[in-house]
């Protein structure tokens, strides 16, 4: 997923877990600034003490969205969630914040990693899903999906 990102000022990873993809952005793109979500306390607490460059924030993205108001125009946002496996009561709100974050500015994407061979979610007006690469190797095949305002 860190392949994706490039040339942009600034990083927002939504359900970082363990830190795996942190680590591979962090890595490849030590200049970004970069803002990490994490729903889990303990896990939060870990990334915050591996990543001290980073802006962890522990909870729900959807209640947190708030620190993100002055993120530059070239914004990535890079997503792991299973949306297919989650409630509505995370999706319906996850995807509205997505969709003002991506809205905001037409450099903005999401960048979504998902184990379906389907878009993970329902594009919401004025932005389009694309697949942009099938990963043979993993096991079960993955998918990385970009979305983006509609061109």
């Amino acid at each position: 997923m860190a392949d994706g990102v490039e040339a942009f000022e600034a990083i927002v990873e939504v359900g970082a877990g363990t830190g795996v993809v942190t680590d591979s952005l962090v890595r490849r793109h030590p200049s970004a600034r970069l803002i990490v979500f994490e729903l889990g306390d303990e896990l939060a607490a870990e990334l915050r003490g591996r990543f001290p460059q980073a802006h962890v924030v522990g909870g729900a993205f959807h209640e947190s969205v708030s620190v993100l108001q002055d993120l530059p125009a070239k914004t990535i946002i890079v997503s792991g969630l299973p949306f297919r496996s989650l409630s509505s009561r995370v999706v319906e709100p996850t995807v509205a914040a997505f969709a003002d974050l991506l809205n905001a500015d037409e450099a903005r994407r999401l960048v979504q990693f998902t184990y379906q061979p389907r878009v993970p979610f329902t594009a919401p007006t004025g932005l389009c899903w694309h697949r942009i690469k099938t990963v043979w190797l993993n096991a079960p095949p993955a998918n990385v999906w970009h979305l983006s305002k509609t061109s």
